[in-house]
């Protein structure tokens, strides 16, 4: 997803107040420095003081128009100096110059990566210590949010590797993997999984969004197979429920009529009877929506025909004269406790 897109769908969302940004967490980093490194700090501090005061201005923002002024950063970065000295890059990032935050909440790691300016942000995740790499803006979004939404794998890479955090959620409560699921960004994902430890990635992949959403389930919605495979080859839960209904991935698979995520997810042995809250299965799904080669699918893959919801209906009860999906049903079946027991004539 190109810069524009991002910047106007930004300008479009309404924005939280955040008065804890993460900024403050820095303020031990300056503690622990000597005296002769301050002092370079305060000769620096004053070459630069126009353009930190530009880059602050709550009148006129810096990022107030995304796709104004590229021009304006480099003149930031040229200001700065950081990159043409490096001793002082300490001294630099001691008095967080560099870590100025915009009236959006954003620092300069995130107005690189919105610009998508690869060198500059490359080389400001080097420099940067893990506290700064987290820091949210007022969307909630940290510089690995917007480095996946905007779709550099190399800078995700680079971000993963410095130890940015895979767990922030965002003002929607999505995590980066959540938003590189619902894009269908797979070369992003690929770099937000890769090397990481299963019990590192497990809470990533068990987190939920603001509307009871894993990963799981946004590239099941979105019918990214691709990403589908990726996360049962990473270990995620195929039977976890999202928060609202109870729903599995099956049961949203069976919902689009995809046979293709239906397939992967029982080649995978998800749970063919997994019940929603009313109690509804995914074969209830398939019955009702008159969907009569994944109701085959199904009940191939064992699905108990006799199931009820909270309802009282089975499967059959929803066939609605469907003589395709009542042909599952055989009549001279004795059914026991839900389980059909064949009659021998």
């Amino acid at each position: 997803m190109a810069s524009g897109d991002y910047i106007k769908l930004k300008e479009d969302l309404h924005e939280d107040t955040r008065t804890d940004s993460g900024i403050e967490s820095l303020k031990s980093i300056s503690s622990t420095k000597d005296d002769q490194s301050m002092n370079t700090v305060r000769n620096s501090a004053s070459e630069c003081s126009a353009v930190k005061d530009k880059f602050i201005n709550t009148e006129e923002r810096l990022d107030s128009d995304y796709d104004s002024s590229v021009d304006s950063l480099s003149e930031i970065v040229e200001a700065l100096n950081f990159c043409t000295n490096p001793e002082e890059h300490e001294s630099v990032q001691e008095e967080n110059q560099l870590t100025t935050i915009t009236e959006d909440g954003d620092t300069i790691l995130h107005l690189a990566v919105i610009h998508e300016d690869e060198d500059l942000a490359c080389h400001l995740i080097h420099l940067f210590p893990k506290e700064v790499l987290d820091i949210q803006n007022n969307l909630y979004q940290t510089p690995l949010h917007l480095a996946t939404y905007l779709s550099l794998p190399l800078l995700v890479q680079s971000l993963v590797k410095k130890g940015a955090s895979l767990e922030a959620q965002d003002q929607d409560g999505n995590t980066p993997l959540h938003v590189a699921c619902q894009q269908g960004l797979i070369d992003c994902a690929a770099e937000l999984t890769r090397n990481i430890s299963n019990s590192k990635l497990a809470p990533v992949l068990e987190a939920q969004n603001w509307r009871g959403l894993t990963c799981l389930h946004l590239a099941t919605l979105n019918q990214h197979h691709r990403l589908i495979k990726l996360l049962m080859k990473k270990g995620a839960d195929l039977n976890v429920q999202e928060g609202t209904s109870g729903k599995t991935a099956l049961h949203l698979a069976v919902e689009l009529h995809d046979i293709t995520a239906v397939t992967l997810l029982l080649t995978k042995a998800a749970n063919v009877d997994a019940a929603m809250f009313n109690g509804c299965t995914p074969l209830h799904l398939a019955v009702g929506r008159q969907d009569t080669t994944i109701a085959i699918l199904l009940c191939r893959s064992g699905a108990d025909k006799m199931l009820r919801n909270m309802e009282d209906e089975t499967a059959l009860d929803l066939a609605d004269g469907n003589d395709d999906i009542l042909a599952l049903f055989p009549f001279d079946d004795i059914q026991i406790s839900g389980r059909s027991v064949e009659v021998q004539f």
